[in-house]
């Protein structure tokens, strides 16, 4: 299977998740590990497709700007950054990176 009906599988399954809790007993979502469950899989699922887009190039693993652009938003994320700086951050220094002749 490709990569992206993996992608929808996983989105599908997310979005099964948020809607469940419509149809959940509302002593159940007030465990405090549901939400925390519910959460996880949320960051989990974006954290993977953020870096699934940094390093892969089709079918193989790439190491180019999206690399670096990565490692600086994340710095930005440590320094407790606004969003729209962590974004020029990561653009900014791809940017520069290519231009450098890293691609």
């Amino acid at each position: 299977m490709s990569l992206w009906i993996w992608l929808l599988i996983a989105c599908a399954l997310a979005y099964a998740w948020k809607i469940m809790g419509y149809f959940v007993p509302a002593r159940f979502l007030e465990d405090p590990r549901t939400s925390r469950i519910a959460g996880t899989m949320t960051i989990g699922l974006l954290a993977s497709l953020t870096v699934v887009n940094a390093v892969v190039s089709g079918q193989a693993l790439a190491a180019d700007a999206r690399l670096g652009a990565l490692a600086a938003a994340a710095i930005a994320l440590v320094l407790r950054a606004p969003f729209l700086v962590v974004v020029i951050a990561g653009a900014g220094t791809a940017a520069l990176l290519r231009v450098a002749g890293w691609s």
